[in-house]
């Protein structure tokens, strides 16, 4: 299998390279998120201002993002990826500099959070649908688990990296290390890739008229097949209760471990990543890639279960190494459906679409899951409390064992809402009754050419 999977990269050289240039930059601008989140908190001594960083970080991209979407559709989209990477570098180096003078202030990486979150999404949506014309159509899940791979390592390499080398070269050290790294992603997209344009679509409704008008042409094209639709409403419901636990994962650890527990559950969710992700590079998921979502949302509900099941943090550890796994196969047919049967010319948007609603739901579940646990699952469980004499003999009783039945209804509810996906048809033949709009391959992807409409993915050597 592996023999095989590595005489296939061939076909996909240039995808390798841009690939590879943006998993560097990505460890590098975890480099810096870590070293400034503590540079923050050292700073400051507030749990408040370092919390106001993720919502910078966050909010103005959720906000901004049919908008966004909608440019990435008009632009050339290696354009819309060297424009992000390039606006990052320079947010990168203006705090370096005022970092270096001792002028940076906590207001400074406020600014840069929210100019970062705002170039996040010109380039996640323009990189999820420079793929389909970049590799082969039968390759699509296969690229999509090495693009969550590289997220993966990221996220787990950068702080552990940057936890080193802030003793060693210091803050403005790893910052600048994080500039290289998006050097190396703009120069690699300048001089070595590039990437086609889109053909326009039959429906020239997705290419006229204002900036307002296109970004709310994304709601139409989906509300227009009903597949598409249920697929997304689908996937907001499991994200919304994977953020209710997901804030959980601290205070409930803390209940039945202490710091040290707390790194390793944290760390095997992180392998649980690596692995899902991995396992989608090498098998690029079911033929049918439908039956991938229900299969793998399906074991997100019985990982939630399984998390909130015990106070042990081997239970615990098991769980989130489950979901997380799980999740990296899910998310890898989901993203292949979406590339094959969405017009290339809106995939920008409609992706900028699905973030805005996956990370818009994040605040909100947040306020819902501390309130509903503090002032409702948790008391219901403690000695004498409503259902410590029932459902506390099976999960126990005490403090954490409401979060732990908050984790279990979520895995209730993903699986009853997966349940429901599965009834409606046209979720359920989704594959069969949309066409695919990519070709079975990218157009002429094996010459070298310019960067022009119909023209191939170009390897500068």
């Amino acid at each position: 299998m592996l023999k095989k999977y590595f005489s296939e990269l061939k076909e996909i050289r240039v995808f390798l390279i841009f690939w590879l240039s943006q998993v560097i930059s990505q460890i590098g601008s975890q480099l810096t998120s870590f070293a400034l989140g503590v540079w923050v908190y050292q700073k400051s001594g507030s749990v408040t201002d370092f919390a106001l960083i993720a919502m910078f970080a966050t909010l103005p991209g959720v906000l901004l993002a049919p908008f966004l979407g909608t440019l990435v559709d008009r632009w050339d989209r290696r354009k819309a990826i060297m424009l992000s990477d390039a606006g990052s570098a320079l947010c990168t180096l203006f705090v370096t500099i005022l970092y270096f003078f001792g002028r940076l202030e906590v207001g400074h990486i406020y600014i840069t959070a929210a100019i970062g979150s705002t170039l996040g999404i010109i380039q996640h949506p323009a990189m999820a649908a420079s793929i389909p014309l970049l590799v082969p159509k039968e390759k699509l899940g296969n690229v999509n688990g090495m693009v969550q791979f590289g997220q993966s390592v990221a996220l787990l390499l950068g702080p552990a990296l940057a936890g080193v080398l802030v003793l060693t070269i210091k803050v403005y050290g790893v910052i600048l290390i994080d500039f290289c790294t998006f050097g190396i992603a703009i120069l690699t997209l300048l001089f070595l890739v590039r990437i086609p344009a889109p053909k326009a679509s039959e429906d020239k409704r997705a290419n006229e008229g204002s900036i307002f008008k296109q970004a709310a042409y994304g709601l139409t094209y989906l509300n227009e097949r009903p597949g598409l639709r249920g697929l997304f409403f689908l996937f907001m419901a499991t994200n919304f209760a994977a953020a209710i636990t997901f804030v959980l994962i601290t205070p409930l650890a803390l209940t039945f471990t202490n710091a040290a527990g707390l790194g390793f559950i944290v760390s095997v969710g992180g392998v649980g990543m690596l692995v899902g992700s991995f396992i989608m590079s090498l098998w690029g998921g079911p033929k049918k890639k439908i039956n991938g979502v229900y299969i793998f949302i399906f074991v997100e509900g019985l990982a939630f279960i399984l998390a909130g099941f015990q106070p042990l943090a081997l239970v615990f550890a098991a769980g989130i190494f489950c979901y997380n796994c799980a999740l990296m196969l899910d998310d890898g047919c989901y993203v292949t459906i979406f590339q094959k049967k969405i017009a290339q010319d809106v995939q920008g948007r409609l992706f900028a679409l699905n973030h805005m609603v996956t990370k818009g739901s994040m605040p909100v579940a947040y306020l819902i899951s501390g309130f509903a646990a503090d002032k409702i699952f948790e008391p219901l469980f403690q000695p004498g409390g409503l259902l410590a004499g029932n459902l506390g003999m099976i999960i126990g009783v005490g403090k954490g064992r409401g979060m732990g039945f908050m984790y279990i209804l979520a895995g209730i509810m993903t699986i009853l809402v997966i349940f429901v996906a599965y009834l409606y048809p046209r979720i359920k033949h989704i594959e069969t009754e949309l066409p695919d709009i990519i070709p079975d391959k990218p157009e002429g992807s094996v010459s070298i050419t310019d960067n022009t409409v119909g023209k191939p993915a170009e390897l500068n050597i």
